[in-house]
């Protein structure tokens, strides 16, 4: 009897078993949503990107693709200083680089996360130098102590550069170097960037018109501006400076930067005359060209 009882019971499991295996191959028929990008469209809204970084590699062609390819550094691009017609994409640029690192500028501080970075081979300064810089023996003169760029690299800059700065929308004074955004850190693009070319040559940028830096020198604003005021009319056109009374270390970078950018022939990271027009004509040629959100 007990036998028979057991039979019955596992019959019983078994029938059970398969049943829910029957029910768990059922469709429950859920219905497929659609997303719907056509119906309506937002007006706030803007592009992601706002920024072009440019950069020197201080190094050659070889070690350069090494590094910006199998390291935690990158770029979207690498423009070589040989002779071929490339551009070298390394990164997409949908997807972020890691270029730019500490600093800010225009309001923005992670730059990684809305820049397109533009890696250039350029050795830096040039070796018959280096040692004599290194010592304290040569006084420094970044534009005669730095290595040109190639004509050719320069036009394949300026036609990357118009393309994206184009696609995106991207304000002229935010085409900027390394050093722009992280001016205690970084000198590159450095004093042989031809900025000033690039402007007017191929509409690339921002630049000063002289006719406003004139006026501003022989208005002299410098002589009866503070401290305080100068640096508000750095951080008006972008430049992250400290609020300090002072030109102290980190201010010098900020102005030295500045300098390197935008009077490369003379860069001293000391406050002058000069240098205080050329970034009150920046500010009446472009203050508040920038879409800050």
């Amino acid at each position: 009897m007990a036998k028979h009882i057991s039979s019955i019971a596992l019959a019983s499991v078994l029938v059970s078993s398969s049943m829910l295996s029957l029910v768990g191959c059922v469709s429950t028929s859920e219905p497929r949503y659609i997303i719907d990008s056509d119906s309506y469209q937002a007006t706030g809204k803007s592009e992601r990107i706002k920024t072009i970084v440019l950069h020197y590699t201080v190094s050659d062609n070889e070690r350069s693709i090494k590094t910006l390819t199998t390291g935690n550094v990158s770029a979207h691009y690498l423009v070589l200083d040989n002779d071929d017609n490339k551009i070298y994409n390394l990164v997409p640029e949908s997807e972020r680089a890691w270029h730019a690192g500490d600093g800010g500028f225009a309001g923005r501080t992670i730059l990684n996360d809305t820049s397109i970075g533009i890696e250039i081979v350029n050795s830096g300064i040039k070796p018959e130098y280096r040692d004599a810089l290194k010592n304290g023996t040569l006084d420094y003169h970044p534009y005669e102590h730095y290595v040109a760029f190639d004509e050719l690299q320069i036009k394949k800059v300026a036609q990357l550069v118009q393309d994206i700065a184009a696609r995106y929308d991207i304000s002229p004074k935010n085409i900027i170097g390394h050093s722009d955004m992280a001016p205690s850190r970084k000198i590159d693009p450095g004093a042989k960037f031809p900025w000033e070319r690039l402007y007017f040559d191929y509409g690339i940028g921002a630049w000063y018109d002289e006719f406003d830096k004139q006026f501003f020198i022989n208005q002299d604003g410098f002589a009866s501006a503070t401290i305080l005021e100068i640096k508000q009319a750095f951080r008006k056109y972008g430049y992250q400076i400290n609020d300090t009374d002072t030109w102290d270390k980190a201010s010098r970078d900020v102005v030295y930067a500045f300098q390197l950018h935008f009077r490369a022939q003379q860069p001293t990271g000391n406050m002058d005359s000069e240098t205080y027009a050329i970034l009150q004509a920046l500010n009446k040629k472009y203050a508040g060209r920038d879409d800050f959100y």
